[in-house]
């Protein structure tokens, strides 16, 4: 868990730092989705929308998008 993350969970207080990449405002989880992910483990992309305030077919559309990139990033380096 990043060290910010680690921080907020530990005092049970909302993340305040909106430039982080794993800012999510969403007080539940502490608005942090290392918390989210250490609190609730594996997501649905119901789950996943609804904390992001987006569509389950868009949370799909982001998914695909970047596992392609992934792929793409994979195979260019050769490891697949």
């Amino acid at each position: 868990m990043k060290k910010c993350a680690l921080n907020c969970y530990i005092k049970k207080v909302n993340c305040e730092n909106t430039e982080c990449r794993l800012y999510i405002d969403y007080p539940e989880d502490l608005n942090c989705t290392s918390v989210a992910i250490q609190k609730h483990g594996s997501m649905t992309l119901h789950q996943i929308g609804d904390r992001h305030g987006i569509s389950i077919v868009r949370t799909k559309q982001i998914l695909d998008s970047t596992l392609n990139k992934l792929k793409k990033t994979l195979l260019k380096e050769n490891t697949i």
